[in-house]
């Protein structure tokens, strides 16, 4: 009984076995009927009963309910019997044999072992029914902890859905009429200097270029950027080429380049991209811009350095400067990317420095889309890095 009771949360079927064991012996008598003060140790299956209700499966609860109430039949059957129990002292001998022992005495004795089991039965399912209901309560806190997941997730597709729509109506319309403008001029003014037409042909480029990066953008806040093609460290050459006609450019490369991930050569694209947009931006065109990329380190190390206007040192050009996002953004992309960047003035030029280490674990999806980096990128992951009082050139 002992080995009954410890077998059956683990293994149902082998307490049961450890039962008709004990039933099955005192049967044929390979073990001694119960005396007056054993019978208890029957109990010992009614306590296993319990155990099995509380833990076991329905269909395994059935079979257990179902061999108790023979086992409390069999058990009455002994102890009442005059060949093993003889009554155990509640009841008098049997002088006229078990036909009349079990008619008179075998109900009670039966109801009374059926009590006690379900007594049992009672507790095991209560603690059965209590975990149960514990469970129905994790479950629907999952339940509404997801509806509420769900309904954020909602409500930044629907905020994505305005963004793309508005970036439609904003700029898809203004870029195609700019390019066309610009072609139209470049074509019907063929006789104007070589700069001029050079220019015109610059600006409609970049005017198709920004609407299909818009086009990417787009397609990117539906898609969660997942399918949208990025830009990669290859377009940075094109990249180039088409601010040549308006900076001068010098760039250079050092060392063996390194693989770098999908969300690091689209950091080092867009970082690349700003610097020249803010190059551009402030000191107008002809500005000198060096870049340089260095693959010889741990990492990759971009310099960009370009002239710095004369009217940036005034108050007013710096509390203009102070309003963009540019290098805010720039740094955002390179903590994500795994790496750091400082900006600032260094004499004469405005020099950007952006370290970005090779096999970094990287948040590709979260990299095409600024939102996510201002999320998970660090306010300030190198504050010993930062350049305090570097007015802001995006």
């Amino acid at each position: 009984m002992t080995l009954a009771i410890a077998t059956a949360a683990w293994k149902p079927l082998v307490s049961l076995g450890f039962t008709v064991a004990l039933l099955a012996g005192q049967v044929g008598q390979a073990l001694p009927p119960m005396a007056s003060n054993h019978w208890a140790i029957y109990l010992g299956s009614f306590i296993a009963l319990g155990f099995i209700l509380w833990t076991a499966p329905r269909r395994m609860r059935y079979i257990a309910a179902a061999a108790n109430l023979a086992f409390a039949a069999l058990m009455t059957f002994l102890m009442l019997s005059w060949r093993y129990g003889d009554g155990v002292g509640w009841y008098p001998p049997a002088y006229a044999g078990d036909r009349w022992m079990l008619q008179d005495y075998g109900w009670q004795l039966f109801a009374l072992l059926l009590l006690i089991a379900g007594a049992c039965a009672a507790v095991g399912l209560a603690l059965a029914l209590y975990e149960e209901r514990g469970s129905l309560f994790r479950d629907r806190t999952i339940a509404q902890t997801s509806l509420r997941e769900a309904e954020v997730d909602l409500i930044v597709e629907q905020e994505r859905t305005r963004i793309g729509r508005d970036l439609h109506d904003v700029l898809a319309h203004s870029l195609a009429v700019i390019a066309a403008q610009a072609d139209g001029t470049r074509y019907l003014s063929k006789d104007q200097p070589r700069g001029v037409l050079n220019a015109l042909e610059n600006i409609s480029t970049s005017a198709r270029s920004a609407l299909v990066d818009a086009q990417r953008v787009i397609e990117g806040v539906h898609d969660d950027g997942a399918v949208t093609p990025q830009p990669r460290l290859s377009d940075v050459g094109p990249l180039v080429a088409r601010m040549q006609d308006s900076l001068a450019i010098e760039q250079s490369e050092s060392g063996a380049p390194a693989a770098l991930s999908a969300g690091q050569q689209l950091a080092v694209f867009r970082i690349i991209q700003e610097c020249l947009t803010n190059a551009l931006k402030h000191g107008g065109r002809g500005t000198s811009v060096r870049l340089h990329l260095d693959w010889s380190g741990p990492g990759l190390t971009l310099h960009v350095a370009s002239g710095i206007p004369a009217a940036a040192d005034s108050p007013d050009r710096t509390a203009e400067t102070r309003m963009g996002r540019g290098l805010a953004g720039m740094r955002e992309r390179a903590h994500l990317a795994g790496g750091w960047m400082t900006a600032g003035p260094d004499g004469e030029q405005y020099r950007v420095t952006v370290f970005i280490p090779y096999g970094a674990t990287v948040a590709d999806a979260a990299a095409a889309v600024p939102g996510a980096e201002a999320q998970l990128a660090p306010a300030a992951a190198h504050p010993d890095l930062a350049l305090e009082g570097a007015g802001d050139r995006g």
